[in-house]
Parts: structure tokens; sequence; C-alpha cells
């Protein structure tokens, strides 16, 4: 999808903030007053880029009124809801800016640490990742986080896999490592290893969230961490191969026992009971991996259908005389 061009009347921005939002309408204001606090401190031109995720409440509204009051302001409304990271995506296509920063529209990212994490991306790295220093996160999103870190430590490495969150700052010419991507299942943390290796993380503060509720249910919780399992990584794959050999040299084994339990005694082993624990346990594990082979191909059948990541429904850019 093409995104509008930067319009004549505005400077050239330098970095750019993608927010998500979904049913944020009353946090919007505070998050739009607080983070131009802090752009404004820096000096260097900026834009906002707000995209709405088909969330259901007044937040487009909120979004269309904030760019009307502040031409740094930029709004996108989707078609429907595709997810954080599809509407992440959907941002990052659209920036304008050398450096783009992702946050949350919940303010448990701060905006004022924005300037730390810039002062560490200048150090010559390519994406930085902003710790919380003290996790707020239940036992059941902290297992999805858990499944998405094993799967990207062989691209970033153990000790930054285990550092990532929501609120990164990365350099934008990355876009261009992941600009043919298309598909359902998105992973900005992902295609930003397509683009570098040049991670890093430093910790900052994390607020409690003061309104609403967090969108991620254990629903999408355990969707997101299937996707980046299957979708990006082969690790479920070399698992079921690792089940599949564990599970050979245990029916070797099994079958080492019957022959010899016949040949030293005489006696076959007890029938029903061994036979049917064996046969449990094998078809269990037959089942398990066909599954994984069975989610993969589903991978495969989504990608030849071409379902686009998102659809931009209406956008800030289309009512201020530019064009699509």
């Amino acid at each position: 999808m093409n995104h509008p061009t930067p319009s004549s009347t505005r400077p050239d921005p330098f970095l750019t903030a993608v927010i998500p939002v979904y049913r944020s309408a009353n946090m919007l204001a505070r998050l739009h007053q607080r983070l131009t606090a802090v752009l404004d401190g820096l000096n260097k031109p900026y834009e906002i880029l707000l995209v709405e995720d088909c969330g259901g409440d007044d937040s487009w509204d909120v979004i269309q009124q904030l760019a009307q009051k502040d031409q740094r302001v930029r709004g996108f409304k989707l078609g429907k809801n595709f997810g954080q990271h599809n509407a992440l995506l959907c941002g990052i296509r659209a920036a304008h800016g050398q450096i783009i920063i992702t946050l949350d529209d919940d303010l448990q990212n701060p905006p004022e640490e924005i300037p730390v994490l810039l002062s560490k991306l200048s150090e010559g790295h390519d994406v930085v990742y902003g710790t919380p220093v003290r996790q707020q996160h239940g036992a059941l999103r902290d297992m999805a986080s858990t499944i998405t870190k094993i799967a990207l430590q062989s691209a970033m490495g153990a000790e930054n896999a285990s550092k990532i969150s929501a609120f990164r700052v990365f350099r934008t010419r990355l876009r261009e490592a992941f600009e043919t991507c298309n598909g359902p299942e998105v992973s900005i943390d992902v295609l930003l290893t397509w683009g570098t290796t040049r991670f890093s993380h430093i910790p900052v503060r994390q607020d409690e969230r003061t309104d609403g509720v967090s969108g991620y249910t254990a629903r999408k919780l355990l969707t997101h961490a299937t996707n980046m399992m299957t979708g990006f990584s082969s690790v479920p794959l070399q698992i079921a191969s690792w089940l599949g050999f564990m599970f050979g040299i245990l029916g070797m084994a099994a079958l080492g026992y019957v022959i010899v339990n016949y040949t030293f005694s005489g006696k076959a082993v007890p029938g029903f009971t061994f036979l049917a624990s064996i046969i449990s346990i094998f078809a269990g594990v037959q089942l398990f991996t066909l599954g994984i082979f069975g989610e993969y191909l589903a991978r495969i059948h989504f990608r030849t259908m071409s379902r686009p990541a998102y659809l931009v429904s209406a956008s800030t850019d289309w009512t201020s005389g530019e064009t699509e």
C-alpha cells in the first residue's frame, strides 16, 4: 500500500513516533500532551502517527481532533481489527522520519524515557529496546513472552531477545528489508532481525495503566506466541524431530525389555496395560507432531491467499488535501 507523502508545508521529520491505538480514547489527549512535550525538547522535527486498530470506541474521533489541532499528528484507521503488530507495520511504512519510535497507547511506556533510548541508539546500534525495570505482567503473558523470546534468540542473541518490549527505537532504513512482506501474521521484532544484527537494550521505567484494560486477552497472547513460533521459526519442527528421535529410542528400549524378559524368564510381559500405555504414548506424540506440520501447512495456505497485513479505511491525510 502506498502512503501519502509529506505535505510541502511540513518540514521533513527526523523522528516518527508510531503508536497503535486500541480503545484508548480517554488516554490519547494525555499521551499527546506528554509526547509532544518530550519531542519538542529534543529540538528535532517530528511527526506522530496514530494507527487506530478498529477498537470500536471514540478513538478515531479523538485522533481526528488531534490532527486538526496539530499538523504533526497523522492518523490512520484500519478497516478491521488486524492486531497490534499489523497496526505498527502500517505506521512504520507510512513514517517519514529517519528514526522510528514505537510505544503503547496506554502510557505504560513513559514518553519521558524516549531521550534515553535515542542516546543509546546513537552509540551505533540499529535497534534499541526499552526494557521495563519492573515487569507487571501476569503468568500467562510471561509464558507467551518466553515463547516469543525463544524464537528470537538465534536472530538477535539470547540477552537481547530476553529484553524485547513494545517500547523501541530503530532506524527507518531497516524497513527496506521487509518492504515486500505481506500476510496476516506479523511480528515487528522478527522483521527487524531481517535487516540488522545490531540490537541493544536499556532499562526504562514502566508506569501502571491508569485507564481501561489491556487489549491483550489470553487468546491473543497465545495466538501471537504460536504465530511467532510457527510463522517465523523452525523451532517447532526441530522439537518434533527430537521428539520422534527420543520416542524411537524409547520404543527400542521397550522392545529390548520385552525380549530380555522373555529370554531369561520365559514369560511375556503382561499384555493389555503395557501395550495400551505404549500405544497411547506413541499415538499422542504422532498427533502432536502432525499438529505442528499442520500449523506450517496452514501458514503456507494463508500466504498463498495473499491476505493483506492491514487495510487503511480512513486517514487524516486524505482530509487535508493529500491523496493516497
